[in-house]
């Protein structure tokens, strides 16, 4: 068990090799496994106690880690100094440093290299605690697994499935070897004889001809029983959650029907951050395009939705009506009046590029010629695809490029309902420092344009922001806070999120987009897209102009080297020279001027309450929407909570009913059934009496044992009818009621089992029999029992357990003669 538990850890350490750049960190992590077994095994050789097994294993290695990483400062080389484990500590903090800074796969630094293999001893310390100390292998796979988890957290492509399978075997490993030792710690198996004849005597020798071996006969039952279990769960549950087969059942959707089907993708944001911090700067793309200026940028995403914590876009729903099929796309929403022209973009991705599901393309593109099966999303004009990559290959996009002017910007005066529903919406939690900020930065400007200029200087002029790849990405609000607040170093991600929240809190629809920057000319005509183009921006809408670009990341070599800030976002200079930033005195709140639009000048003055804000409005007419997930999760508990209560009942009425239904219809008086020797049977009562009443005293019987097991009653199935009565009233100590009525149920019992000429009792005394013993246990158990037994009767997971039991037996017998017809079939 030893020694497998440690291939087991081996085995399942493969699948870390997405993280690193090189294979070096394996052999390392062979010394951290090897040093956590040899501490496991020097604690149970000291016979000390199951606590301290994984405090040896810790020590053991701490003792390999100083030696691989700190000798030089260890006590004969080897011993953990104060000066020895400072030094592990800064190296720790380095590696955890550099982790953050780099996308996987990382070098192997030191420090990187130390936590590596510190994370890999520690998992060796579990699985040798679990499977080898207390005997308990299969929880010795949840370590195991969690080493799976970190790759796929990190890495968009996860692990590969050879890798997967090595751990896997290495499992499965562990798991036989326990079995093994456990089967064999009763001695040598017992042999039988499988195929007909007599058994031989003790110590007598096979007859000739024939063979001795065990009978595995349940076991193999058991065996197929649980693959056939394990094979359904894993093959029909995937099914039934959403996303995980976005082709529909064994890939047969296709999304080729009219229904439509959820777009799923890994988190943008985490692509971002790992695009930006490759080390090798590959090249993502190249394109050639017509456009005279500069070309704009080439978005992938965009993000509608900010949670508190992190921007993301609304769940998309697909259906076939949004395939391209080099159709003329929708119109981009809100331009109207800002002067466009056309573009042409001729796009090769990279062959090395992997799982791009969505396109990168100017916005706003109005044709897209590429094969395969490619969508849009009307709202967002983003162009997705369910089933194919953009890896390797080239397509033409015809885009509108809109050439807005700060005249245009500033004098939008309108949003469409619809716009400023979904757009400004802002989670009530946030922190009201961040509100205030966004009012006092914005101060004095008249405009929705004006307010959006000042947020963009601010970010990369006067509020002393940093540019640095190096810090963490956010995954909470406090992580916000701390940027606009204190920090004030990051990178794309936070301030294109920042700039986005704070002008949805002015009041501005706003978005994140993300993709790539315009890149690097290589000659005229023709860019070069590189991984450290990747880029991310926040989006304005503006009426007549539509949704517009703004830059609040700095450029430049202090900044995202190939970002551009538009021009319609800089500061206009009036006839005087002096810079209009549209300070104007401080205009009054104003509604909107009709049902559909809101006018952008009462927006420095939303707060919460808000009551002629539009974004407070719709931030409390959705709370609404926003619970109805809570609400209905709930209720889909509740209710499955209320199944074994149900199914009690059910069983109940179920099992009385049976008694009381009308009898089928029976030969005349007089006639005999062929079968049967007696008269025809009698029903007296309404019950019927075909077995002499023993099916009532057998369903009163029954009721009786489940509401012991509800009550928590021991229940012995070896007891006489009698000799359980006796017990459970000795036991409960019933009043006399309760004790006569067990008496007199035991009894009827008893006569249907083993009387020849039975006596039956009428059914409702039976059953008030019933109710009068259910009411002595009730009262002889606590509260917490007694609730128990009518909310969560165990009689129902008893009996669910068995009814699964029984659907699996005749699931393998059906198997097992599926397997003999052919031999079935060869003999006849």
């Amino acid at each position: 068990m030893t020694v497998m538990a440690a291939v087991a850890t081996l085995a399942c350490s493969i699948g870390l090799y997405p993280l690193f750049a090189t294979g070096r960190w394996f052999w390392t992590g062979i010394g951290a496994v090897l040093a956590a077994v040899c501490g496991g095994l020097l604690s149970r050789r000291l016979r000390l106690p199951a606590p301290l097994d994984p405090l040896c294993g810790l020590a053991v290695l701490l003792l390999y880690l100083t030696v691989a990483y700190a000798s030089g400062a260890a006590w004969l080389g080897f011993i953990p100094s104060p000066g020895a484990l400072t030094h592990l500590a800064d190296l720790a903090g380095d590696g955890w440093h550099a982790a953050n800074r780099y996308a996987a796969p990382v070098p192997l630094v030191s420090g990187i290299g130390l936590l590596a293999a510190a994370g890999i001893g520690v998992v060796a310390v579990l699985v040798d605690l679990l499977a080898v100390r207390l005997r308990r292998a299969a929880p010795a796979g949840l370590p195991l697994l969690a080493m799976y988890s970190v790759p796929a957290a990190v890495r968009q492509d996860g692990v590969g499935w050879l890798a997967f399978g090595v751990g896997a075997l290495g499992f499965l490993g562990l798991l036989m070897a326990d079995a093994r030792e456990q089967v064999g710690g009763w001695g040598r198996a017992v042999t039988v004889h499988r195929h007909g004849g007599e058994l031989p005597l003790a110590g007598a020798a096979a007859p000739s001809g024939q063979r001795l071996r065990v009978d595995g006969g349940r076991r193999a039952a058991s065996g197929r029983r649980i693959a056939v279990g394990s094979v359904a769960i894993a093959v029909l549950l995937p099914m039934a959650i959403p996303g995980v087969h976005p082709r529909g059942m064994f890939g047969m959707g296709g999304g080729k029907g009219k229904g439509t089907q959820t777009v799923t993708t890994p988190d943008p944001l985490v692509s971002l951050k790992r695009e930006l911090t490759r080390l090798d700067d590959s090249v993502v793309l190249t394109y050639h395009t017509d456009d005279p200026d500069d070309p704009d940028y080439l978005r992938l995403y965009a993000l509608d939705r900010f949670d508190g914590d992190r921007w993301t876009y609304s769940r998309l729903r697909s259906s076939s009506a949004d395939r391209l099929s080099d159709r003329t796309l929708p119109p981009p929403p809100g331009l109207s009046i800002a002067p466009v022209h056309e573009v042409t973009t001729r796009v090769k991705v990279s062959g090395e590029v992997r799982d791009m599901t969505f396109l990168p393309v100017p916005y706003a593109p109005s044709q897209v010629s590429i094969k395969g099966d490619w969508r849009v999303h009307s709202r967002s004009m983003m162009i997705y695809s369910l089933s194919d990559s953009a890896g390797g290959r080239s397509y033409t996009v015809k885009s509108l490029r809109a050439e807005p002017t700060a005249a245009d910007l500033s004098a939008a005066t309108g949003y469409p309902a619809d716009v400023v529903s979904h757009y400004t919406d802002v989670p009530k939690n946030i922190p009201p420092q961040v509100r205030t900020l966004a009012q006092n930065v914005t101060a004095g400007a008249a405009t929705a344009r004006a307010q959006a200029v000042k947020l963009q200087r601010w970010f990369t002029l006067t509020g002393g922001f940093t540019y640095d790849l190096s810090t963490p990405a956010p995954q909470h609000g406090n992580d916000l806070v701390d940027f606009l607040l204190r920090s004030k170093r990051g990178y794309c991600e936070q301030f294109a999120a920042s700039m986005a929240l704070m002008a949805r809190i002015l009041g501005i629809p706003s978005r994140v987009a993300m993709g790539y920057t315009s890149g690097t000319q290589t000659r005229p005509g023709t860019w070069v897209v590189r991984s450290r183009d990747a880029h991310a921006w926040p989006e304005l809408y503006f009426e007549g102009s539509g949704w517009v670009r703004f830059e609040p990341t700095p450029s430049g070599a202090a900044g995202q080297g190939t970002a551009v800030t538009p021009g319609y976002t800089e500061p206009t200079v009036n006839g005087g020279g002096r810079q209009d930033d549209g300070a104007l005195p401080t205009p009054t709140a104003t509604s909107r001027s009709d049902g559909s639009t809101a006018t952008p000048q009462a927006a420095p003055h939303r707060n919460d309450s808000g009551p002629q804000g539009t974004p407070a409005e719709h931030d409390s007419g959705n709370g609404g929407a926003k619970a109805a997930p809570w609400i209905a999760g709930g209720v889909l508990v509740l209710l499955l909570l209320a199944v074994p209560m149900v199914l009690r009942v059910l069983t109940r009425r179920r099992r009385w009913a049976a008694l009381t239904t009308p009898p089928r219809p029976r030969p005349e008086s007089g006639d005999r059934r062929p079968d049967s020797g007696g008269p025809p049977a009698r029903a007296r009562g309404g019950v019927h009496e075909g077995d002499g009443g023993g099916g009532a005293a057998h369903a009163a019987w029954r009721e009786m044992r489940a509401d012991a097991l509800d009550h928590g009653l021991e229940w012995r199935p070896s007891d006489s009818p009698r000799a359980a009565a006796r017990r459970l009233g000795e036991l409960l100590e019933l009043d006399p009621v309760g004790s006569e009525a067990l008496g007199r149920i035991a009894r009827a019992e008893e006569l249907a089992r083993y009387s020849r000429t039975r006596v039956a009792d009428p059914l409702e005394r039976l059953r008030a029999e019933v109710r009068t013993v259910r009411a002595s246990f009730a009262a002889s158990v606590g509260r917490r029992t007694r609730w128990r037994a009518r909310v969560f009767p165990p009689s129902s997971i008893s009996q669910a357990r068995s009814a699964l039991r029984g659907a699996g037996s005749r699931t393998a017998d059906l198997a097992d003669r599926l397997n003999d017809l052919p031999n079935r079939l060869r003999r006849r």
